[in-house]
C-alpha cells in the first residue's frame, strides 16, 4: 500500500520534559541585532530578562526593531518582557515576528486576528504571553509599538523566549513532484490514525496527501482556493446504499508563504482536523470504524507524478508524520519504502518562492520608490491582497507638469485616473471583487494616447483606453498612500491609504529590490512591515452567529444579520421573545400568531405559534386508520410539528408552566394494554423517546386509561375501554398534561391483525401557557450563594434576570477561573449604579449603568448584559444601553473553571439580599428554585422577613422589606417607633390650640378635573369623596371641640363634645349618647365614602349612617384645628357655641387621611412644618390610645436599650449560682469551725489534723482512730467518759 504525498508534528528532541526552556539567556552577544541603540550601555545584547540594563533604540529611529538569531530551529511557546532596569523605560505593546530566515517574517497573530501583544506597566514586573499555538522559528524580531512616555520614559525592553529544540525535515516541491510511501504491511487497517505535517506555499491549490482502498476508503488532504480540505471515507456499501465520504474544511488564506501546522486525528468515526489553532470536528458518514488502505490503488500507478483532476502542491513540506512514521526523514535516508517517479529531483531544503512581501498596516503608511524620469513609456506591475473596499494602490506624477496617474482600489475594482492640466480627468475601472483577500496581479502600461490595464495576467481581456494625452515618467512612484510630510513628489489623492500586502513590484519591467533601495536610501517608507504579509482572515471561522454573514476590512469585521431572526454585533440576540408569556409582559395581550424563540440566543431557531394558549399543530390532526399490525410489526405513527423542529417544540414544553395534548384511541377488536405477558399492544412515545403506557385522563405511569380513574370503563375488569375487546366501537380519550412527557412524538399501534380488527387514533395540537422560567424565583435572606455548573459561553455571552431588593449593593452572579484572572460578574454597586465587570482577555474592564432613580426600591427590575468580541453592554428596564466598545482585533476568552455563583462573589463577598427570578445564561434558563434551602437563607418565591415577622407593623404601618431584616414605615400613620406602636399625643391646657395647614390656596378648576382621574388618592389633598379620621382623647371638660377641619368653601368636618358630654360629628350625627367627658380614654374612628359614614367610639359598636346632602365631595380642605377653632371667617353657630372655653385634656393618634398634625409638630421632618401652636401644648402619652395588640415584647423591640432576655437569663443563672455558692460555703465554714473546736477540746495539745477540705464522710474516720489506739490512750478515756 502506498500513500502519496503530492505535495504536523512539532518534534522536540526530548518530548518527555516540558517545552519551556529559556532560549535567549544562553545566546552569545552576536545573536542579538537591532535597528539602532541609544548608546553602548543599551545595546541589543543587553536585552536579557533580569539583566542589569536592557535594549533601547536611538531617539531618531522611526521603526525600531530588536532581532534574535536562535542559531537553529526551535519550537516557541511563550515570551516574557521587562522594562530597562531601574528606569522609566518600558514597552506597553509590541508585535512579534518569526521566521526561518532574517528577511522573511511571519507575524504572530492572537485569537481574533490581533497581532499586537500587551507589554509592561513598570520596569520590574514580568509580563508573560503563552502562545495559543506553538510555532517554529530560527529568527525572531521584536517590534515595539507603544511605550511609556511619562517622566521622560522611552523604549526599553528585556525579554526571554521559551521553547525547545525542533528537528526539521523539509522537502521542496516544484509542482511536478510526488513522493509515495509504502506501508510496511500489505494492508493498512487501523481503528485510529494520527497524521501531522507543516506546509507553506504561495499557491491557492495543491494536493498534499492522498491514499485509497479497494473498499471505497479514501484519505485526501488538499488546498483548494487557499483553504484546507480533508476528504475521508471509511468505506462505501452499495448493498446498504451507504456513502461514506466526509469532508472537513478549515483555514483560509493559507497561500501566504508562512508555515502552517496541520494535524489529523481520527478515532473510529470521530475525526479532527486542525490548522494552526483552529480545529474542526466531524463524525464520518457510514457505519465503518476502520480505515482500510490496500496494496492495490485502483488504476493509478505509484510512479505517476499527477493525480487526474488534481493540481500538485508547489511549496515546502516539513515533518510529515503518518502514525509516527517520519516520511521525509525516511526519504532523506533513501529507505526502500519511499518511491519517487523516475527522473524526479529531490530537494531536501526550503525553496524560496517569489519576492518578500510588504505589509501596509498603519493609518499613514506609504512606500516611495525611485523611477527614471522623462521616459515616454510607463510600466508598473505588482501583486496585492486586501480586504478593504477602497485604498490608494499607486500614484505617480509625470514630468514637466504633464499631470499624474492614480491607481486605486474602489468598491472591489481597480480604478485608473489620469489627471491632465486644463483637461477633464480620465477615469475607468477594471476587475471585479479584488478585495477578497487573495493575491491579484495588476499591470498598467501607459504611453502617449494609450493605456492598458491587465488584471491577474489575463492577456486575453486587457482594458485599453485611447485618448489624447502625453506620458513622460516622473522620478517617484508612491505605493499604498501619500506622505503627510516632505511630499516632494506632490502626491495628492482623495483615496484612503491602502491596507494590505504587496509583492513582486516591477517598474519599467525591472524588479524592485526593496531592501537594496532602502539600504541606499533611494526610497523611503512609513508604517510598513518588510518581509511579511500580515493579512488575517477575521471571517474564518465565522464570528457571526446563527448563520449571519461576515464582511471584513483590514482590521475589523461586520456581521449582516438580515433574515436570521437575530440581531446585535455578532447576531447573538434573538429578535423574538421566548414565550407568549413574555409577549404579554411586554404589553401584547391580544391573541394571534407570534414567533417565539424558547432558547433565545441558543442554537434553536425561532418558530411561529398561536398565542392565547401557545398552540403548535402537527400532521396528525386528522384521524389515522390502522389495520394489519402486530406487536412485532406495529404501526409507527410519527408526529411532525409544523414550523418547528422537534428540539424547538421540546424546548417550548420545557419552558412552559403548563402543557396539555389531547389523545384519543378508537378501537374495534383492538386492545391497548391487555397482553398476556405484560407487554402493551399500543402505546405512545414522548419527549425523551420513552414509551408511556398511560393514556389520556389518567396519571403518569399508572398504566391505565381515563375511564379507570373516573370509574366509567365498559368492563370493570379492565383499565381501558378498548381492552374489553368488543366487536363494537369504543374509545379511550383524554388530556395528557404531565409536561415532562410532552409533546407526543409517536403513537405505536400493534393489535389490528385479527379479522375485522381496526383502530383509529387522533392526537391534538400541543397547547401550552405560562413561562415557568420567567417566574422561577428565589429570595436571599442571608449572605450566601447558589452553585451551578460552570458557564461555558464561548466568545459571546448574554445574561438576563429580574431582581428586587432594598439593599444598596450585592453581587448577582459571578463565574471565574481558579486564579480569578478570567471572570465575569454582574453586581449592584450602589443604589443607582449597576456594574458588569469582567476580565476576559486584557485586564479588568467594567461597564457601568447609572440609573436616574434608585434601583433598590423593592420593585422588579429587568437586567440584560451581553459581551462579545465587538463590545460589552448593560441595560436595566427601559433605560438606554450602557456600551463599552472594544478596539478592533479583540479576542474574548471566557474559559471558566469554577462553578457559577449566584447571590454573592467568591467566599460570599458582597452578598446580595433580595429576590431574583428568570435567570438565563446564553438563553438557557437556570433553575433557581431547585436550590432552595431555608437553613442557608434561600427561600422559595419572593419572601423576606415581612412574611413571617416576629412582630408585625402596627397601626397601618407598612412593612419595608430588608430580606435579612425589616423595618416599619410609619410616615402615613400618626404613630412612631420601630413597629409604629408608640402613640404620639399632646396635653392641651385651657385656651391652647393647634392649627395644621393642609393647603395654602383653593383648588383650580383644572386640578378639580384632574382629580376625577384618581378620586381616591388622598395625597391629592382636595375634592375628597372619601375621608378617614381617627384619634383618641380623655378629658373632663365640656363642651369642647375635639377636631375641626375647614375648607376654602363652606364645607367643614367637626367632632365636638356637647354640654352633656355626648359626642357629635357635624350637627346631625351623634357618635355616642353617653357622657364621654369622664376622664377615661376613648378611641374615635370615622370613615366616610360618598354619602355613607361609619362611626365607632370604642368599646361601643360601630354605627353606619347616610348623609342627606347632594354634594358628596369635601372641597378643598384648608386647615385642621385642635383645642379651639381659630378659623377666620364664618363659622357655624353650633361650633361657636361649643368652642369656649376650649379643650383641656389629652388627645393622641390624630390622623385625617394622610395628615398627622401631632406627629408633624413633635416629629418634624422638614425645616418649616405647617403647624401653628398657641398656648401650652406638651407631648404626652397619657393613655388616651391604649395599644390594641398589647405591648411590644422587649426582645422584639429594637429601640429597647436595657438588658435583653438572654442577658437577663444569664444574670439570673449567675445570681442563683452565687446564692448556692454562698449557701454551701457558709455551711462548710460552720462545719469546719465546729470540727476544729471539738478537736482542740478533746486533746488540749497540738496535733496534726487532716485538712477540713477532704470531703470524706464521718464514718471513714473511725477505722483510722482504731489504728491509733495505742498511741492515744488519754483520748479514748475522755471519749468514754463523755
Amino acid at each position: 500500500m502506498y500513500i502519496f504525498i503530492f505535495t504536523n508534528r512539532n518534534v522536540c528532541r526530548n518530548s518527555i520534559r516540558p517545552c519551556l526552556d529559556p532560549l535567549a539567556s544562553s545566546l552569545y552577544a552576536s545573536s542579538f541585532l537591532a535597528s539602532s541603540r541609544y548608546n553602548f550601555l543599551y545595546s541589543a545584547n543587553f536585552a536579557r530578562l533580569y539583566g542589569s540594563s536592557g535594549w533601547s533604540p536611538a531617539p531618531g529611529d522611526k521603526q525600531p526593531w530588536l532581532q534574535i538569531n536562535l542559531n537553529r530551529k526551535y519550537r516557541i511557546v511563550a515570551i516574557s518582557t521587562q522594562g530597562i532596569f531601574n528606569s522609566y523605560d518600558w514597552v506597553t505593546k509590541y508585535t512579534l515576528l518569526y521566521g526561518d530566515r532574517p528577511d522573511s517574517w511571519t507575524p504572530y497573530v492572537q485569537r481574533g486576528g490581533n497581532s499586537t501583544l500587551s507589554g509592561n506597566w513598570n520596569y520590574y514586573q514580568v509580563k508573560r504571553h503563552n502562545f495559543h499555538y506553538a510555532f517554529t522559528a530560527k529568527h525572531l524580531r521584536f517590534l515595539p509599538l507603544g511605550w511609556n512616555t511619562q517622566w521622560g520614559g522611552k523604549i526599553g525592553v528585556r525579554l526571554e523566549i521559551y521553547g525547545c529544540p525542533y528537528d526539521s525535515y523539509v522537502m521542496s516541491y516544484g509542482g511536478n513532484d510526488m513522493l509515495a510511501y509504502k506501508f510496511p504491511r500489505a494492508r493498512h487497517h487501523t481503528p485510529k490514525d494520527h497524521i501531522a505535517l507543516n506546509f507553506k506555499t504561495l499557491e491557492r491549490d495543491g494536493l498534499l496527501l492522498h491514499s485509497e482502498g479497494l473498499q471505497g476508503d479514501v484519505l485526501t488532504l488538499e488546498l483548494k482556493n487557499s483553504r484546507l480540505y480533508l476528504h475521508i471515507s471509511l468505506g462505501n456499501s452499495t448493498v446498504h446504499k451507504v456513502e461514506g465520504l466526509t469532508t472537513l474544511t478549515v483555514g483560509n488564506l493559507l497561500d501566504d508563504q508562512h508555515w502552517h501546522y496541520v494535524t489529523i486525528k481520527r478515532y473510529g468515526r470521530q475525526v479532527n482536523l486542525t490548522v494552526d489553532s483552529h480545529t474542526e470536528s466531524a463524525i464520518c458518514n457510514g457505519d465503518f470504524t476502520h480505515l482500510d488502505l490496500d496494496t492495490q490503488v485502483g488504476r493509478y500507478s505509484p510512479y505517476m507524478s499527477h493525480l487526474p483532476g488534481k493540481v500538485n502542491f508547489r511549496g515546502c513540506l516539513e515533518n510529515v508524520f503518518f502514525n509516527g512514521v517520519n516520511i521525509i526523514g525516511m526519504a532523506q535516508q533513501k529507505e526502500p519504502q519511499i518511491r519517487f517517479p523516475q527522473g524526479q529531483v529531490r530537494y531536501f531544503e526550503i525553496e524560496q518562492l517569489g519576492s518578500d512581501p510588504l505589509t501596509f498596516a498603519g493609518p499613514n503608511n506609504f512606500l516611495q520608490l525611485p523611477g527614471v524620469i522623462r521616459k515616454p513609456r510607463m510600466s508598473v506591475k505588482f501583486k496585492f491582497r486586501s480586504w478593504d473596499y477602497t485604498g490608494l494602490l499607486m500614484f505617480t506624477r509625470f514630468a514637466d507638469d504633464l499631470g499624474a496617474l492614480e491607481l486605486g482600489l474602489s468598491e472591489g475594482q481597480v480604478n485608473v485616473s489620469l489627471i491632465q492640466p486644463n483637461k477633464k480627468k480620465i477615469q475607468f475601472g477594471a476587475g471585479y471583487r479584488l478585495n477578497d483577500g487573495f493575491w491579484h496581479t495588476v499591470e498598467i502600461v501607459a504611453r502617449d494616447n494609450f493605456i492598458t490595464v491587465t488584471i491577474d495576467d489575463d492577456e486575453g481581456s486587457p482594458l485599453k483606453i485611447t485618448n489624447v494625452f502625453v506620458v513622460r515618467t516622473g522620478d517617484h512612484y508612491y505605493f499604498g498612500g501619500c506622505p503627510k510630510t516632505n511630499n516632494t513628489g506632490r502626491c495628492e489623492t482623495k483615496l484612503n491609504n491602502f491596507h494590505g500586502c504587496m509583492q513582486q513590484i516591477f517598474i519599467d519591467n525591472e524588479p524592485v529590490d526593496i531592501d537594496l533601495i532602502l539600504q541606499w536610501r533611494w526610497g523611503r517608507y512609513s508604517e510598513l512591515l518588510l518581509g511579511t504579509c500580515g493579512i488575517t482572515d477575521r471571517c474564518t471561522p465565522n464570528p457571526c452567529e446563527h448563520e449571519g454573514r461576515c464582511i471584513q476590512s483590514w482590521d475589523d469585521f461586520l456581521c449582516m444579520c438580515e433574515n436570521t431572526g437575530y440581531k446585535g454585533e455578532v447576531c447573538h440576540r434573538s429578535v423574538y421573545k421566548e414565550s407568549c408569556e413574555a409577549y404579554k409582559l411586554n404589553g401584547k395581550f391580544y391573541s394571534g400568531n407570534y414567533t417565539i424563540d424558547p432558547d433565545l440566543s441558543g442554537p434553536l431557531k425561532p418558530f411561529s405559534v398561536y398565542c392565547s394558549w401557545t398552540v403548535v399543530n402537527h400532521n396528525r390532526l386528522d384521524r389515522t386508520k390502522v389495520t394489519g399490525t402486530m406487536v412485532d410489526q406495529p404501526y409507527l405513527g410519527d408526529l411532525e410539528y409544523f414550523n418547528a423542529s422537534w428540539a424547538e417544540v421540546t424546548a417550548l414544553a420545557n419552558t412552559s408552566r403548563y402543557c396539555e395534548q389531547w389523545i384519543e384511541f378508537s378501537c374495534y377488536k383492538s386492545r391497548l394494554l391487555n397482553t398476556p405477558h405484560g407487554q402493551p399492544f399500543s402505546y405512545w412515545m414522548g419527549r425523551h423517546n420513552e414509551s408511556h403506557l398511560y393514556w389520556g385522563g389518567s396519571f403518569p405511569e399508572s398504566q391505565k386509561c381515563g375511564c379507570a380513574i373516573n370509574g366509567t370503563c365498559k368492563d370493570t375488569r379492565f383499565s381501558c375501554n378498548c381492552d374489553a375487546d368488543y366487536r363494537q366501537w369504543h374509545s379511550d380519550r383524554g388530556w395528557l398534561n404531565f409536561r415532562d412527557h410532552l409533546p407526543v412524538r409517536r403513537v405505536v399501534v400493534g393489535d389490528t391483525n385479527r379479522t375485522e380488527s381496526e383502530a383509529q387514533f387522533y392526537v391534538g395540537p400541543l397547547r401550552c401557557h405560562g413561562d415557568r422560567n420567567t417566574w422561577n424565583t428565589v429570595s436571599f435572606t442571608k449572605p450566601t450563594y447558589l452553585k451551578f455548573p460552570t458557564f461555558r459561553p464561548g466568545t459571546s455571552a448574554d445574561i438576563s434576570f429580574y431582581f428586587k431588593t432594598t439593599s444598596d449593593h450585592g453581587v448577582f452572579l459571578e463565574n471565574s477561573d481558579d486564579r480569578h484572572r478570567n471572570f465575569i460578574r454582574v453586581e449592584l454597586n450602589s443604589t443607582t449604579d449597576l456594574l458588569f465587570v469582567f476580565s476576559v482577555g486584557d485586564g479588568i474592564i467594567n461597564v457601568t449603568l447609572r440609573s436616574p432613580w434608585a434601583l433598590n426600591d423593592d420593585e422588579w427590575h429587568y437586567v440584560e448584559a451581553e459581551i462579545n468580541v465587538k463590545e460589552a453592554r448593560l441595560k436595566v428596564d427601559y433605560l438606554p444601553w450602557a456600551i463599552r466598545r472594544f478596539p478592533g482585533q479583540t479576542y474574548v476568552t471566557m474559559k471558566f473553571t469554577q462553578p457559577l455563583l449566584v447571590g454573592a462573589a467568591k467566599q460570599k463577598q458582597r452578598a446580595y439580599l433580595g429576590c431574583l427570578r428568570g435567570l438565563r445564561m446564553n438563553g438557557v434558563p437556570i433553575d433557581l428554585e431547585g436550590k432552595v434551602n431555608d437553613k442557608e437563607g434561600i427561600r422559595l418565591n419572593c419572601t423576606g422577613r415581612c412574611l413571617n415577622t416576629t412582630m408585625p407593623c402596627r397601626n397601618g404601618g407598612r412593612c419595608m422589606e430588608g430580606y435579612a431584616s425589616y423595618y416599619c414605615d410609619c410616615n402615613n400613620t400618626a404613630f412612631d417607633g420601630f413597629y409604629c406602636h408608640k402613640d404620639i399625643g399632646a396635653y392641651f391646657e385651657a385656651g391652647a390650640w393647634l392649627r395644621y395647614n393642609i393647603r395654602s390656596e383653593a383648588i383650580s378648576d383644572e386640578a378639580q378635573w384632574a382629580h376625577w382621574l384618581d378620586p381616591h388618592n388622598f395625597s391629592l389633598g382636595y375634592n375628597q369623596t372619601s375621608d378617614e379620621i381617627e384619634f383618641s382623647f380623655s378629658t373632663t371638660q365640656k363642651p369642647a371641640v375635639l377636631l375641626y377641619i375647614s375648607s376654602f368653601v363652606r364645607d367643614y368636618i367637626a367632632v365636638f363634645l356637647k354640654t352633656d358630654g355626648t359626642c357629635k360629628v357635624g350637627v346631625e350625627h351623634t357618635l355616642s349618647s353617653r357622657n364621654l367627658a369622664d376622664g377615661y380614654p376613648h378611641f374615635v374612628n370615622i370613615t366616610r365614602h360618598n354619602r355613607t359614614i361609619r362611626i365607632q367610639v370604642k368599646p361601643i359598636s360601630p354605627l353606619t349612617m347616610q348623609f342627606t346632602i347632594e354634594d358628596i365631595r369635601f372641597d378643598s380642605p384648608k386647615s385642621m384645628f385642635m383645642g379651639r377653632v381659630m378659623e377666620v371667617g364664618d363659622i357655624d353657630y353650633d361650633i361657636q357655641k361649643h368652642n369656649s372655653p376650649g379643650f383641656v385634656g389629652c388627645i393622641s393618634g390624630v390622623r385625617y387621611n394622610i395628615y398627622a398634625p401631632l406627629k408633624t409638630y413633635f416629629r418634624p421632618n422638614m425645616t418649616h412644618p405647617p403647624v401653628t401652636v398657641q398656648g401650652f401644648v406638651a407631648e404626652s402619652n397619657c393613655g388616651a390610645f391604649p395599644p390594641v395588640l398589647g405591648m411590644v415584647p422587649l426582645s422584639d423591640d429594637p429601640w429597647y436599650t436595657g438588658p435583653s432576655k438572654t442577658s437577663l437569663l444569664i444574670l439570673l443563672i449567675i445570681l442563683v449560682f452565687l446564692a448556692l455558692l454562698l449557701l454551701f460555703g457558709g455551711l462548710y465554714a460552720i462545719y469546719t469551725y465546729l470540727y476544729r473546736y471539738k478537736g482542740s477540746y478533746s486533746t488540749n495539745e497540738p496535733k496534726i489534723v487532716e485538712s477540713p477540705s477532704s470531703a470524706k464522710p464521718l464514718t471513714e474516720t473511725l477505722p483510722r482512730r482504731k489504728s491509733k489506739e495505742k498511741s492515744l490512750p488519754k483520748i479514748q478515756e475522755e471519749l468514754a467518759s463523755e
